[in-house]
């Protein structure tokens, strides 16, 4: 039986991630995210466990996938989907709805958020026939894209930085994070694993580095470090 254990650890990743679709499509975007982060755990606590239990199989990696894509792929195109279309509403002075740039020519903007999903899907597939990905990553993981994208809902509702906030409510901003996340799940760049094979700092200095520093960004600017995290992440990991 330990062998079903993995995948239905996968399975409870897979609920997760259909949850947090249908509250993205209801427009809750903050819940969503939690559940959103509730099965990238469970995406990383089902391969550990995996290990651990030493009953890797074929299944288990196509099933993961098959999660991912809902997880962080579906999930997170639908919440940007949703951020541009709250950022495509005109408001009056007393905070009322008045026009939508839907009534301007331009009622499918929103639907260019879902270009993460496609690019989401071909980064998965894509990892599951390059041999290279065994101990690193060549371009951007779909769960750092998917943290991303889900830190901005967060980051309106909880955090009290006006610049940060407006930043996100700008829809050309939105764009160019949908265009530079999906870019950078497919591009040929080398990134850096958490994983480690040892825990010595010679070998691990750059990982450690990162954490610590990961950690301090957190403390000081709660929800708005996920981004810069992100950011630096890439920057880590090309310099």
């Amino acid at each position: 039986m330990k062998k079903h254990i993995p995948n239905l650890i996968t399975l409870l990743n897979l609920l997760s991630g259909t949850i947090a679709v249908m509250l993205a499509v209801e427009g809750n975007l903050v819940l969503a995210g939690v559940f959103v982060l509730i099965g990238i755990f469970l995406d990383f606590f089902d391969g550990l466990v995996a290990r651990i239990l030493n009953v890797q199989s074929e299944l288990g990696k196509q099933l993961d996938s098959l999660a991912d894509m809902v997880t962080s792929g579906v999930a997170p195109g639908i919440i940007m989907y949703q951020l541009l279309k709250q950022s495509s509403v005109l408001w009056n002075e007393e905070g009322i709805s008045t026009t939508s740039l839907f009534t301007e020519g331009i009622a499918y903007l929103p639907l260019l958020g879902l270009i993460i999903t496609l690019a989401s899907a071909y980064r998965l597939a894509n990892f599951n026939i390059d041999e290279r990905q065994s101990t690193s990553f060549i371009g951007l993981p779909t769960p750092a894209a998917t943290l991303f994208v889900i830190s901005l809902p967060f980051i309106m509702q909880y955090n009290s930085c006006d610049f940060a906030v407006e930043l996100i409510q700008n829809k050309w901003f939105l764009i160019a994070v949908t265009l530079v996340l999906s870019y950078l799940m497919n591009a040929n760049i080398p990134l850096f694993s958490l994983k480690f094979k040892d825990f010595s700092f010679k070998n691990n200095v750059i990982k450690y580095v990162f954490i610590l520093l990961s950690i301090i960004l957190l403390v000081l600017l709660q929800f708005v470090a996920i981004p810069i995290i992100i950011v630096l992440y890439v920057l880590f990991s090309v310099v």
